[in-house]
C-alpha cells in the first residue's frame, strides 16, 4: 500500500468523503494528489442553472476540469485514481487515465438514478471504471446492468481525526439532534418531534424554510460544533435518504464515533451495524415509532449511556475508518 501513488478526484472541503480519503492516505503514508471537483462548477449562478436544468446536470467547466485532471495525472503518475461520487469526469477522461496505467475506481457516494443527481454523461462514464464501489446494496444490480464490469459493496466510514467524542457540549444540549439536509421526506419526522414537545436541534440546509422547523434550524455546523452538539444531545436521529435508496448514510458511522445515542431508521444495514434493537441503538419504522422511542430514551439516561458506549465500541473497534476502506480499494 505504501508503494501506491493515489490521485483523488473529489471535494476537498473537510466534511466530504474526498477529504476523508486524503486524510486516510496521509495517515497510511501513501503519496497522494488531489483534484478538487469544485473547479468544474466555477461559473456564474445563471450558467450553473442552465447546465443543471437543460444539459443533464452537466458541470459548466466539465471539459476544462477533465483536462486539468489528465495533466495532473501525467505529472503525478498515479498507480490509483479514486473518484468520489458523481464527479465531473467524462468517459474519455476515465479511459485516458487507465491508458496511463492507473487503476481508476469510483466510490459512488450517491445513487446516480436519484432524480436529483441523474446525469446521462455520468452514466456513460461509469462502465469505463475498473471498479465501482457502492455504499448501497439497492443499486448494485442497476450498476451491473449499466455495464459496470466490477461492482462491490463498500460502506461509508468515519474519520478518527474528525469524528471523536467532544469534551463538553458548550451549551448545545437538546433532546434530539439531527444533522442533514431538509429533504421533503425528512421534514414530517422533524415536525412530529417538535410538535411532541421535544427540544430539537437541526443542522443542515433548508430547515429554515419550513414554518415548523425554522426556530430549530441552526444552519451548517462545522465539525467542532457538531461534536459538541452530539455530546449535548440525548438522542441522535438517523434518517436515510430515500431518494438515494440508502441503507445507511455517512452519519450512521460518524454519530456513534462521536459518542451519540442512536435512534435509527430501521434498515438491514443499521441492524447489521448495531445489532438487535436495544443492543447499541433503537430503531423505528414509522413517525409514531420514532416519537415513542424518543420518549423512552429521553426518560432513561442510564440506557442512553450504555447504548452510546456500545455503538461507539462497535464502530471504533471494527475496521470502519476511511483508512480501512482505502486499504481495501488499493489492495
Amino acid at each position: 500500500m505504501r508503494d501506491a501513488r493515489l490521485l483523488i478526484v473529489g471535494n476537498s472541503e473537510p466534511i466530504h468523503v474526498g477529504a476523508h480519503f486524503r486524510a486516510a492516505a496521509n495517515a497510511r503514508g501513501v503519496a497522494v494528489g488531489f483534484c478538487d471537483t469544485r473547479a468544474a462548477f466555477a461559473a456564474s449562478w445563471l450558467e450553473r442553472q442552465w447546465n443543471w436544468r437543460f444539459r443533464s446536470h452537466r458541470p459548466p467547466r466539465l471539459e476544462m476540469f477533465c483536462a486539468q485532471v489528465q495533466a495532473r495525472a501525467k505529472i503525478f503518475h498515479p498507480t490509483h485514481v479514486l473518484v468520489t461520487g458523481i464527479a465531473p469526469l467524462t468517459r474519455e477522461t476515465v479511459l485516458e487515465l487507465r491508458a496511463q496505467k492507473a487503476r481508476v475506481v469510483n466510490f459512488l457516494t450517491d445513487d446516480p438514478w436519484n432524480r436529483a443527481h441523474y446525469a446521462k454523461w455520468f452514466l456513460r462514464a461509469l462502465p469505463a471504471y475498473d471498479c465501482v464501489y457502492s455504499p448501497r446494496r439497492a443499486n448494485m444490480d442497476d450498476l451491473k446492468n449499466a455495464g459496470c464490469a466490477r461492482v462491490e459493496y463498500l460502506p461509508f466510514a468515519y474519520n478518527p481525526q474528525m469524528h471523536f467524542r467532544a469534551e463538553d457540549a458548550d451549551g448545545l444540549e437538546c433532546d434530539v439532534l439531527f444533522a442533514g439536509g431538509a429533504d421533503a421526506d425528512r421534514i414530517p419526522y422533524a415536525e412530529a418531534l417538535i410538535r411532541a414537545g421535544f427540544n430539537v436541534r437541526l443542522y443542515g440546509g433548508y430547515w429554515e424554510r419550513n414554518a415548523v422547523t425554522r426556530a430549530h434550524a441552526h444552519g451548517h455546523a462545522d465539525m467542532t460544533t457538531l461534536r459538541r452538539a452530539v455530546r449535548g444531545a440525548r438522542v441522535c436521529l438517523g434518517l436515510v435518504r430515500r431518494a438515494n435508496r440508502d441503507g445507511h448514510v455517512m452519519r450512521s458511522f460518524e454519530l456513534p464515533a462521536m459518542g451519540g445515542c442512536l435512534l435509527m431508521e430501521d434498515t438491514p444495514d443499521h441492524r447489521e451495524m448495531f445489532g438487535a434493537s436495544g443492543d447499541a441503538a433503537l430503531y423505528f419504522q414509522t413517525i409514531e415509532d420514532m416519537v415513542t422511542q424518543t420518549r423512552w430514551l429521553v426518560a432513561h439516561a442510564a440506557e442512553r449511556a450504555r447504548m452510546a458506549d456500545a455503538a461507539h465500541e462497535r464502530i471504533t473497534q471494527g475496521a470502519n475508518t476511511y483508512a480501512d476502506r482505502l486499504k481495501m480499494m488499493l489492495a
